[in-house]
């Protein structure tokens, strides 16, 4: 409606009513979801404020609203979290782990998952064989899949042993299954895949199937990694 200090002048005018009543020059506390304020008689109805979550997905849940088969999905796991309308920002297969979003902010999430604001995801990757510099140098300049040639990753080889490798890789698409098949094409297919970070959030010690709500920080700094979309970050 106004400023705090213009709220402060309609409250002395005695424009303001919570409940029918004026109230005192004091002030008072309300609670929105309880409290009928008005001002000149019209209804103020409260800022309703965005959920954002971070979820860790397990291996093995599905990222969709339900499932004929009754297979469990993401929001079997966030029921408490109190909007109905919550859904995936993007998706992670069935098979990988780690680092979801889920909000109820549509606007958010469609700039978070355009291909044109190459917001970076982050993904640990164990995989069968061991990774020559050739590998790495073609994951790092493009992959040619059947949709395409991607774009350059950040990629470095973590460690080896016993015929398996772990990567990190660093992408700023969304296509299906991209890792997965980045990492098949150069002759290496994945054993294990996690998330570990979407933009600025990184998945951290949040345990499998567990899930936290976004801190503001976190908010304003997934706004400005969608290219500066202002958000209300709130709970």
């Amino acid at each position: 409606m106004a400023s705090r200090r213009a709220a402060d002048a309609l409250i002395a005018s005695g424009a303001v009513r919570v409940n029918g009543r004026k109230p005192p020059a004091s002030g008072l506390m309300i609670d929105p979801a309880a409290d009928h304020v008005t001002v000149d008689g019209e209804t103020v109805e409260p800022l309703r404020l965005h959920q954002h979550l971070a979820l860790h997905k397990p291996p093995g849940v599905l990222v969709t609203a339900r499932d004929p088969q009754g297979r469990p999905t993401v929001f079997d796991l966030v029921r408490e979290a109190s909007s109905p309308r919550l859904f995936a920002v993007g998706r992670l297969d069935a098979a990988t782990s780690g680092l979801l979003l889920l909000t109820d902010d549509g606007e958010l999430a469609n700039r978070l998952t355009h291909p044109r604001h190459k917001v970076p995801k982050e993904y640990l990757a164990v995989v069968q064989g061991v990774l020559a510099e050739q590998d790495l140098r073609t994951l790092r300049e493009g992959v040619l899949l059947e949709d395409g040639v991607t774009l350059p990753a950040e990629v470095e080889l973590v460690g080896s042993a016993r015929g398996l490798s772990e990567v990190r890789l660093v992408i700023r698409e969304g296509r299906n299954r991209q890792v997965r098949r980045m990492l098949e094409a150069v002759g290496h297919p994945v054993r294990e895949l996690t998330r570990t970070a979407f933009g600025p959030v990184r998945l951290g010690r949040l345990r499998a199937g567990g899930w936290r709500r976004l801190r503001p920080t976190e908010v304003a700094a997934l706004a400005r990694a969608s290219d500066g979309f202002d958000v209300e970050a709130g709970y």
